[in-house]
């Protein structure tokens, strides 16, 4: 994948704007007592399903639909928050999506799925196989399979750090959760030189 540009970001956050609001940081002062130091606290919680990955698929949908402009819709395979994010993005611009999840998932990651509008499918005993079977299902209705990783995915939420990095005060260290999500704040910390004196720690 190829970095993507601070100006590249910073477009993506106009688009993500259309849809959400920028959610908060916010400083706890009985945390910042427990852990004797003052701590920000980004809340990506505050997205319309409650997680950053909306900020990816609206992104990612927007410009696979630009690609494909006869596209009917997508297939993904999650665990939740995912999932979410595509039902949101394929409702907003028109597209059915069909989610595979395994079975014994979470009861309310399915219910928040389902009420974006999605298809849900249970299959397989783990992640792999519901992934697996997501492909084949693509392949079978003429859809597109999502990947969990994408270059549109990753610009898309990149966009929280920036947020992040631009609201909060200067900081010292940056912890982000091991994943995913550590690409698009690692991205951010090479693409934005102001924040050069910002570590990134997993």
């Amino acid at each position: 994948m190829e970095l993507p540009s601070l100006n590249q970001i910073r477009a993506a956050q106009a688009f993500v704007y259309k849809f959400m609001p920028p959610t908060p940081q916010y400083t706890w002062p009985l945390l910042n007592n427990r852990l004797g130091a003052e701590i920000w606290i980004k809340h990506e919680n505050h997205t319309p399903v409650g997680a950053f990955k909306v900020r990816g698929t609206l992104l990612y949908l927007h410009w696979l639909k630009q690609k494909h402009p006869a596209l009917q819709g997508v297939v993904a395979a999650t665990r939740g928050n995912h999932g979410q994010g595509v039902g949101m993005a394929a409702r907003l611009f028109g597209l059915k999506a069909v989610i595979v999840v395994p079975h014994g998932n979470s009861v309310e990651k399915n219910r928040a799925m389902a009420a974006q509008g999605v298809e849900l499918i249970e299959h397989g005993h783990d992640f792999q196989a519901a992934f697996e079977f997501a492909q084949k299902l693509a392949e079978e209705r003429g859809l597109v399979f999502i990947e969990s990783i994408h270059e549109q995915l990753v610009l898309g939420t990149s966009t929280y750090a920036l947020e992040f990095l631009e609201g909060a005060p200067e900081l010292d260290v940056v912890y982000v959760p091991i994943g995913w999500g550590l690409r698009s704040a690692a991205w951010l910390q090479r693409a934005m030189p102001c924040a050069a004196r910002r570590r990134l720690w997993a």
